[in-house]
């Protein structure tokens, strides 16, 4: 999950917008900031590159990716110095920016002192700082720091590319060899070469340190997918409930296109049916979440309880309107004071059940849920944000709820955890680690644009990483992971994940629909 809301307030560090300008602007100067948070690098009078990292403030003040108190400073120190040791013929310049304003104060520093490009390294999600970047015409590296700011690096990287931005290019890995690689390519404009030469040559650096595709073998999955004809039944027999959010035009275009039913319902219906949960019954939940988890950590006693009669609370939602699927505006709903629970637990154990659980309010997203659990004949989706990594060759989906049942309700658990959401380390979460070795197809139905888009890939990895949202499942893309960068403009950030091979029946689906699939990659 993830919040574009930028945070506001810092309760551990006290950085304030002057100091943090004041920062950007010693930053630009190429001396220590006043908090010590840059080291100098060695100066070259050939190139000099502006350093640029995108991020709310050097510890972070609210819930977002990576999560609330996160202190960047050591990121930036050993990025900045990194660079500066093993690239000395290139002076850094490091600086930070917040956003537009804070960029075109850099900028027009920059006019009285030109350097040669720039580097932006995106660190929190939504910080709009690549755009005024590229405006300079000047060549600019883009590089994500994942599981930090991977939402709005894959959206903004997307934008880019489809404007054909001449001197842009990119780099998405968690290797420091690859962001390396890169800025080595500044080199090509020191010999007279273009920025649109710098560009190509940073294509050329990133498919040479992505890795071959592996064998893509996988386990036998014996997946029975229903008929067009009787998953648009099924389809047209559900009924989805959007709890705290607004979608015009996209709740109309998902009944009109797809048959299913959606209906707004205010956050107190949900927070009632919480407080009106039977007490006994969440106890005995909470105690069956203790007997099967692997792990719980950072999650009380207390915690389990209201989770739980979150659960029931939603389950009561959903039997008043004879619904089976419904998608909470979670973070809105918590942080605004609406809901007194997370329901990620809720969601996963509604996934569990065959039912539909999703996340932040996504109607699209839960759209493609229901459809598609409804294709598999039950089989749960995982409702992600992704993060690729050329480094490893792989997508990896994170989301702070899965359920732990792949293959269907009547199918084998994988082991779970309890742990804490992660952007704000608070409530309940799930972390599910799920089965690996296995074909999976991840898609997006959108009936505005009549279109299914797709793309598969093998389950390789259980990522265990404390940054960002608690289940990260790896998968290595079965097609061009370059391709998988044009996208994320268009749809969004999130993606629902299944697992199966799905790409005959999603075919199917789309021709009774009357509708395309654009393959992602």
């Amino acid at each position: 999950m993830r919040t574009q809301q930028r945070p506001t307030g810092c309760p551990h560090h006290a950085w304030t917008r002057r100091r943090f300008l004041a920062a950007g602007c010693a930053g630009a100067a190429g001396v220590l900031a006043p908090s010590g948070i840059f080291t100098a690098c060695k100066p070259s009078a050939r190139t000099r590159i502006r350093l640029v990292y995108a991020l709310h403030a050097p510890v972070q003040p609210g819930p977002d990716w990576p999560n609330v108190g996160f202190d960047f400073r050591p990121v930036m120190e050993r990025m900045t110095a990194e660079l500066g040791r093993r690239l000395p013929r290139f002076e850094f310049l490091p600086v930070m920016s917040d956003g537009p304003e804070t960029t075109q104060r850099i900028l027009d520093e920059d006019k009285a002192a030109p350097v040669d490009g720039y580097v932006v390294v995106q660190l929190n999600c939504w910080n709009r700082v690549v755009q005024g970047v590229v405006e300079t015409g000047k060549p600019t590296l883009y590089a994500d720091f994942q599981y930090g700011g991977s939402g709005g690096f894959l959206v903004y990287t997307a934008g880019l590319l489809r404007r054909n931005t001449p001197n842009f290019g990119f780099v998405a890995s968690s290797s420091m060899d690859d962001l390396v690689a890169a800025v080595r390519c500044f080199d090509v404009v020191g010999r007279g070469g273009s920025a649109a030469d710098f560009a190509a040559a940073v294509r050329r650096a990133r498919l040479e340190g992505t890795p071959a595709p592996g064998r893509l073998s996988c386990a036998a999955d014996e997946l029975s997918a229903l008929s067009p004809a009787e998953c648009l039944v099924r389809m047209k027999a559900s009924k989805i409930l959007a709890v705290g959010g607004n979608w015009p035009g996209l709740a109309p275009a998902v009944q009109e296109g797809m048959g299913i039913e959606v209906l707004n319902v205010p956050f107190a219906e949900v927070n009632e049916a919480w407080a009106a949960a039977d007490k006994d019954q969440a106890r005995a939940v909470a105690d069956r979440w203790e007997r099967t988890a692997a792990k719980i950590e950072g999650v009380d006693r207390a915690t389990l309880e209201t989770s739980a009669a979150m659960y029931l609370g939603q389950k009561a939602v959903l039997e008043r309107y004879g619904a089976n699927a419904i998608t909470i505006n979670c973070l809105g709903g918590f942080y605004g004071g609406h809901i007194h629970a997370y329901p990620c637990l809720g969601f996963h154990e509604l996934l569990n059940e065959g039912l539909i659980g999703a996340c932040e309010c996504d109607v699209r997203s839960t759209a493609t849920m229901v459809a598609v659990t409804a294709l598999t004949g039950g089989r749960p989706g995982f409702i992600s944000d992704p993060v690729i990594d050329t480094a490893s060759r792989r997508i990896i989906y994170a989301h702070c709820v899965a359920s732990n049942r792949a293959f269907g309700p009547d199918t084998s658990p994988n082991a779970f955890e309890i742990l804490t959401h992660s952007e704000d380390r608070q409530g309940a979460s799930v972390r599910s680690l799920l089965p690996l070795g296995v074909m999976t197809s991840t898609l997006e139905f959108s009936p505005e644009r009549k279109t299914v888009l797709f793309h598969q890939g093998i389950a390789v990895e259980n990522v265990d990483d404390d940054r960002a949202c608690r289940t990260k499942l790896a998968v290595e893309p079965a097609g061009d992971i370059e391709k998988l960068f044009a996208e994320w403009d268009q749809w969004g950030w999130h993606r629902v994940t299944f697992y199966g091979d799905l790409k005959g029946p999603a075919y199917a689906l789309a021709d009774a629909l009357g509708w395309k699939v654009h393959e992602e990659a």
